[in-house]
């Protein structure tokens, strides 16, 4: 584990609930631990994250490598100046997408060679891992009708430009990533209901990484002297 911290991502496809997942996670866990717990993303938790998020999302079509740089070189940046100092402070740090969303989209999704696209971000993070991943599993079909329930009409970023059959690559690449890591990834249904989501990962996570409730000790009582004690 990256001790002193904890360090949990969510991850899974577009709308799936990551982020109000992540929130009622950090919440609880920052009762349950006493610990300063952090909430992040990817892209664009940072300033420059936030010049590199608008021209990934929303900027030219590009093509699959440098869309992988542009991911990278987010993540280099967010993980040096936001991520590794919160862990060595010993803090919980949770974030909505990290590594395994750059293998499932630019491989999975693009086709590039899964293996460079998970040296490259590994580069990038000079080998940092996640302690838990837990993915949040919705048919893409869904996960859309779902996303445009919530966002209404509006202008298409080039995730949601790339269609169905992209996105139903991209699940099938998390989903088999955490078959070949059942250690690390918790797979979750995302269709449930939201409290029975959060109660599953409340379970899985405190059992894989072994967290322990702070205890608040009771004041010591004195009992007074006394002739009579009956």
């Amino acid at each position: 584990m990256n001790a002193p911290g904890y360090f949990i991502s969510f991850e899974g496809g577009e709308g799936v609930g990551k982020s109000t997942q992540s929130r009622l996670l950090g919440d609880w866990l920052a009762d349950l631990t006493g610990r300063e717990v952090l909430l992040t993303f990817e892209p664009g938790a940072t300033t420059l994250g936030q010049e590199l998020r608008s021209a990934v999302m929303h900027g030219q079509d590009m093509g699959p490598r440098a869309e992988a740089l542009i991911y990278a070189a987010d993540r280099a940046h967010h993980v040096e100046t936001v991520v590794r100092p919160a862990l060595d402070r010993g803090a919980v740090v949770i974030t909505d997408r990290y590594v395994d969303s750059s293998i499932a989209y630019q491989s999975g999704g693009r086709d590039l060679p899964p293996g460079e696209v998970e040296h490259l971000s590994l580069w990038a993070t000079k080998g940092l891992r996640t302690d838990i991943t837990i993915l949040l599993d919705l048919d893409p079909e869904a996960a859309a009708a779902r996303r445009a329930a919530a966002e209404g009409k509006g202008a298409l970023d080039r995730l949601e430009r790339a269609g169905l059959e992209f996105h139903t690559r991209v699940r099938d690449t998390f989903l088999q990533r955490a078959a070949a890591d059942p250690e690390r990834y918790v797979v979750i249904d995302a269709a449930a209901p939201v409290d029975d989501i959060q109660a599953q990962i409340r379970v899985d996570v405190v059992a894989r990484l072994g967290l322990t409730p702070v205890v608040t000790e009771a004041a010591a009582v004195t009992v007074p002297d006394s002739e009579d004690r009956s």
